[in-house]
């Protein structure tokens, strides 16, 4: 008799229970797909904004030996050098200290490529020679310091394996 009773007013309660467990699922789903849509929506790409109309990129690998006397000041913090081979005016390759490196192109980012465009370096500073426009980058981080200039230096990657220096691009 209590087992009658107990099956014809409690049977619906499982399907209520079902019930509110999906909805409750559904809401969870819900909002799982909409923080995945917000995610992937918010992940849009930058590179227009870092694309530099004057300054083509140019495949190109150069290997530095810090052993050949040309190269060794790369081995003390605080030294730059600069390479001709690479690149679309050569780069400056700067060690910084704790085994960073740093290279950048040393044609000027804010005025198309000509005669004057090859930056001459000083200590830390990056100098363009054009007249007109006095830009002056750092080669510690690639910004400008001096001039209206809207981009900053363009950066090369930089590995160190042994006595080897890679820089390409």
């Amino acid at each position: 008799m209590l087992r009658d009773f107990k099956n014809k007013y409690t049977k619906y309660q499982y399907h209520r229970y079902t019930f509110e467990v999906f909805k409750r699922n559904l809401i969870m789903r819900k909002a799982f797909i909409i923080s995945v849509l917000f995610i992937a929506l918010s992940c849009a790409s930058d590179d227009d904004a870092r694309n530099n109309p004057f300054l083509v990129d140019l495949a190109f690998q150069v290997e530095l030996n810090t052993n050949l006397p040309q190269y060794s000041t790369l081995n003390f913090p605080g030294n730059s050098v600069i390479v001709n081979s690479g690149g679309l005016r050569g780069f400056v390759i700067y060690h910084p200290g704790n085994s960073q490196y740093f290279a950048y192109e040393l044609s000027d980012p804010n005025h198309s490529p000509n005669e004057c465009s090859k930056m001459t370096v000083s200590g830390i500073t990056a100098s363009c020679p054009c007249t007109d426009d006095n830009n002056e980058y750092s080669i510690f981080n690639g910004q400008p310091t001096q001039g209206g200039g809207q981009y900053g230096l363009k950066a090369y990657r930089v590995e160190r394996s042994g006595n080897i220096i890679r820089v390409f691009n």
